[in-house]
């Protein structure tokens, strides 16, 4: 339709309980499933400071979820979520570094074969 313009959801919003510290915050994922979800929860989980971290999807026909971080000590529950995120990253970037390297491998082997 022309003259009118398409409103963007956000990607990412943060919620929390009116009275509730910022160490215990609900974040929403749009578009986003159980793949993101439960990788990250356990990336989440490995840090020590954290309480409780836990992640549900709403509704099987919305592509969203509500992921929840609880920490310890005061520490901003978005701390160990960034943390959590750079650390998925890494990890997912070094599968992908060795993937590539093995195929590479391979590759060379077949052709030194020829």
């Amino acid at each position: 339709m022309a003259g009118t313009e398409e409103t963007r959801k956000p990607v990412l919003e943060m919620v929390q309980a009116e009275g509730t510290d910022e160490g215990c915050v609900t974040f929403v994922l749009h578009d986003e499933d159980h793949t993101l979800g439960n990788s990250l929860r356990y990336m989440v989980m490995k840090n020590p400071d954290v309480e409780f971290c836990g992640y549900s999807i709403t509704h099987p026909s919305e592509s969203k979820i509500n992921f929840r971080i609880q920490t310890r000590g005061g520490l901003p529950a978005v701390e160990p979520f960034r943390k959590g995120l750079n650390d998925l990253t890494e990890v997912c970037q070094y599968v992908l570094d060795t993937f590539e390297a093995r195929v590479k491998e391979f590759s060379d082997r077949e052709a030194a074969m020829d």
